[in-house]
């Protein structure tokens, strides 16, 4: 399945996985950003992405991630 910038569950859960020790919380958003292009099957314009979208992500990557320390 290949990955857009909506697709933000997809991708939370993508981060859980490629960053199962990182808190959200303290990742800037340019390393978060850099992340999510590099995933392999990211496939959308590294551009389309803003502060609201980066923001949307690292909240459902930080629900995700207390989840899977539960």
């Amino acid at each position: 399945m290949d990955l857009r910038w909506q697709d933000t569950e997809d991708i939370a859960i993508r981060l859980v996985e490629e960053h199962p020790d990182t808190d959200p919380l303290t990742v800037r958003f340019t390393d978060m950003h850099a992340w999510i292009v590099a995933l392999p099957d990211f496939k959308d314009d590294p551009k389309k992405s803003n502060e609201k979208i980066l923001e949307t992500i690292q909240m459902a990557w930080h629900e995700e991630f207390k989840d899977s320390q539960a």
